[in-house]
């Protein structure tokens, strides 16, 4: 892949829709030291370590892509570290942010699981969490293809996870699973803007307008496998759309905690409506939380105009039997969302 240029001010696009913009503070030497860790998260709201993951979990994860992307038949045969795109239609592409999780056959494969299991990968995020990782049952896999007659803002979807996850005090934690050059994108974020001040811009559901984000808050890298980029719920951030003629870009985000806080609920639904839900969860446990008017409840992806749901709608909609996780305070169920 071509690698862009960069200087001291950032990393420099060659197209019109794309700021220059600065790269990341790099974490890697933060590690063991927890209250630096802390203070560096505490001023710019993320961690970027470079070179941190084990290779081999992370290769084998790229397979599973690789594969997928093969069924689909829009890659070209060779090299399996490369996804190198063929010109097929991608007229009925199912692998999409936003898309229906029901026919997307890289989320059916949810290879997160086994790599966040792999001895290596537990082990650094455990160092870094400070704590065994309990992982929510709602990861991301990306395999953006590419759009070199991309037109607009580079910015896909500025946002922050904040307003879809209440309840959760979750971090982000966003893997490239492939070289990521300037032209294929990646993802940008907003440094130090995870905390929002009076009179500052509104952080709905829906997004946030790209105006309202300073241009030189946003921060990105070059990417490459081995990388992990670690971020706030309240950080604005942005994948940036892929400008390649060639490559699809391959990425995966999961979202973890750790298990001495206060972890959601995981299991199947036994029974629900307006005024509680009933979960089996999947460590034997029965729980039964209170349903109230603050209650937040999202079903998928797709449904961004309608989050959250109303009190009325939670039943007709969140049914029985569906795996779901519950944030709960005192009883009451804060967030409540489907499993996928």
């Amino acid at each position: 892949m071509m690698m862009a240029s960069q200087h001291s001010d950032g990393i420099v696009s060659r197209f019109a829709d794309t700021p220059t913009i600065r790269e990341f503070n790099v974490s890697n030497h933060l590690l063991g030291d927890r209250a630096a860790l802390e203070a560096a998260w505490e001023r710019d709201g993320y961690w970027f370590f470079r070179d941190v993951l084990d290779k081999d979990a992370v290769a084998r994860v790229r397979a599973t892509y690789r594969e997928v992307l093969e069924a689909l038949d829009v890659v070209e045969a060779g090299d399996p570290d490369q996804t190198l795109y063929n010109g097929a239609a991608l007229d009925d592409y199912p692998i999409k942010m936003g898309g229906d999780p029901t026919i997307d056959p890289l989320l059916a494969r949810y290879p997160s699981g086994a790599f966040l299991a792999e001895p290596p990968i537990r082990h650094f995020f455990e160092q870094v969490f400070g704590d065994e990782v309990m992982w929510v049952p709602n990861s991301e896999f990306h395999a953006v293809p590419p759009n070199p007659a991309h037109q607009g803002s580079r910015f896909n979807f500025v946002h922050c996870d904040g307003a879809n996850n209440k309840g959760l005090a979750l971090r982000i934690c966003w893997i490239p699973l492939s070289d990521i050059d300037e032209e294929t994108g990646g993802l940008a974020l907003a440094e130090g803007m995870h905390k929002p001040r009076m009179n500052d811009f509104p952080r709905p559901a829906q997004g946030i307008r790209e105006s309202d984000v300073p241009v030189d808050a946003w921060r990105r890298a070059i990417y490459a496998p081995g990388d992990v980029l670690m971020f706030s719920l309240e950080t604005p951030h942005s994948g940036l759309a892929n400008r390649s003629d060639k490559y699809f870009r391959l990425s995966m985000d999961v979202r973890g905690m750790p298990k001495s806080a206060n972890i959601p609920v995981v299991g199947h639904v036994a029974a629900i409506d307006h005024n509680a839900i009933a979960v089996d969860a999947d460590d034997g446990q029965h729980h039964v939380f209170r349903i109230d008017d603050d209650t937040f409840c999202r079903i998928y992806r797709g449904r961004q105009s309608g989050m959250p749901l109303t009190r009325d709608e939670i039943p007709q909609l969140v049914h029985v039997g569906a795996p779901v996780y519950v944030a709960a305070d005192h009883g009451t169920a804060v967030f409540i969302r489907p499993s996928h």
